[in-house]
């Protein structure tokens, strides 16, 4: 059984180990073979923890035949993006300049992936510092897409999409400010949470320290994996207040009404530009399914949608703009051609414009908890395209304002900080279409029960062996 055992869920490979019927070293050593045999194509793993994991695993058996108290992850590979810290290893955030930032510790969410009993098998790629949704970087190159090997997978925890969709890892962390956890969700036909801003903390001892204000407001650290019930196990382990951020929150998450059918918003062809008609049937279909289980559903949309996107936007760029003289020192030229390009979409701000952004912010926030008294979740598209060709992001100006549409669907959620689920619809010209579960703040568990009723009733898509050609 230990050829296929990468094919198995977290949750079912936990339970395997618990039980006895394989080792954590079986496990692990499957999953290794695995990264022998399909990351060379692609690039997905930068760097395996080969004897560490090998040893974390023995003592983990040890652990089990001596009747020790097991996590919920007993004995469980893992992988994580490199830009989050794992003791021992460099948070290189992709670029050339943090090749040796060796962390002296783990981040918060791998602490608490260990304190669940699992075990980091390797890190995965990203785009420099995670500002392209293409996963490209300067210090380790191009990441492909298992489905083709032509298009992105998404980013900017498009090493971690990659992996876990060609069975090199069963879950992993990643961070999202700009549907980071989302978009690579979408691209390679796997699943993720992007939580409640607070819910999951973050911390990094690797310089800049202290996250601007924009990243305070709009990024979190979460969860993917191929099934539904993994990314749940996951957001619990790692969940919960940490000494090591103040923004962290001590909060009891909300789940789905048990005792009405749920009331749905769907939302096939958001504002802001046009969507591809496969994604927006894929949409309506999950919104059928849904109906056809008694739940009513409504094509609907929360008030200022469109005005969400463009405060991402605002919000964002004045950060960026601070922080530009410091990224074209480090970025490769990917990455700051890229922020060429959007120059013009991140306008230059003064105090008062800054100030006033974010008293509209906290308005339109405010008017989508009121949304949320009628509606248990919105169902909406992750991308308005599918996955674009390698590069189409940074070919010309054109590319760069189609990249930033397509990926319009994502921006709400980290703008207003609420909880959005992702799981496969199905697919759409041969790639994955993602479907993306926003709810109310705190309503995490609620977003990603409602994507497992999607899951299953439309099923899994991976993990799938990579097209080459």
């Amino acid at each position: 059984m230990s050829g296929e055992l990468w094919r198995e869920s977290a949750l079912g490979l936990a339970a395997l180990i618990r039980s006895g019927q394989v080792s954590s070293r079986e496990v692990v050593d499957a999953h290794l073979a695995r990264i022998e045999a399909v990351n060379p194509h692609l690039n997905a793993v930068v760097r395996v923890l080969t004897d560490q994991a090998r040893a974390e695993a023995d003592a983990a058996d040890r652990a089990q035949r001596d009747g020790a108290t097991l996590g919920p992850l007993h004995g469980v590979p893992f992988t994580v993006k490199e830009n989050i810290d794992l003791a021992g290893t460099a948070t290189t955030n992709g670029v050339r300049a943090l090749a040796d930032a060796i962390a002296p510790l783990d981040a918060p969410v791998v602490e608490r992936m260990r304190a669940a009993g699992a075990i980091p098998i390797g890190r995965t790629n990203l785009p420099d510092f995670g500002l392209r949704v293409h996963t490209d970087s300067d210090l380790h190159g191009l990441t492909r897409n298992p489905w083709n090997p032509h298009v992105t997978t998404g980013g900017s925890s498009g090493g971690e999409a990659s992996a876990i969709a060609s069975g090199m890892s069963p879950m992993g962390l990643g961070n999202d400010l700009g549907g980071s956890l989302r978009n690579p969700a979408h691209c390679c036909g796997i699943s993720s949470i992007k939580p409640t801003t607070g819910v999951v903390p973050s911390a990094t001892v690797i310089p800049p320290v202290d996250k601007a204000v924009s990243f305070q407001i709009m990024a979190v650290e979460g969860v993917l994996g191929r099934r539904i019930a993994d990314v749940r196990a996951g957001l619990t382990a790692v969940a919960g207040v940490h000494h090591r951020d103040p923004l962290s929150l001590p909060v009891n998450l909300t789940d789905i009404p048990t005792d009405r059918p749920l009331r749905i918003a769907v939302l096939p062809e958001p504002a802001g530009g046009s969507t591809d008609a496969g994604i927006a049937a894929a949409i309506r279909t999950v919104g059928d399914v849904l109906a056809g289980l008694g739940h009513q559903v409504t094509e609907a949309a929360p008030p200022s949608y469109a005005r969400s996107i463009e405060l991402w936007t605002l919000v964002l760029g004045g950060d960026l703009r601070t922080l530009r003289p410091l990224l074209d020192l480090v970025m490769g030229e990917g990455g700051r051609r890229f922020l060429d390009l959007t120059d013009g979409i991140f306008p230059p701000i003064d105090l008062a414009e800054w100030s006033t952004f974010h008293t509209e912010r906290f308005a339109v926030a405010r008017e989508w908890a009121e949304f949320f008294t009628g509606y248990d979740a919105l169902i909406s598209p992750v991308w308005a395209q599918p996955a674009f060709a390698h590069g189409a992001d940074i070919v010309d100006a054109a590319g760069a304002v189609a990249t930033l549409e397509t990926m319009r669907p994502i921006l709400p959620a980290n703008l207003l900080g609420l909880p959005a689920a992702v799981t496969p619809a199905g697919l759409s010209a041969g790639m994955p279409v993602g479907v993306q579960i926003i709810g109310d703040r705190f309503h995490d568990l609620a977003c990603l029960s409602i994507a497992e009723i999607i899951e299953q009733q439309l099923g899994i898509l991976t993990p799938i062996d990579p097209v080459t050609t």
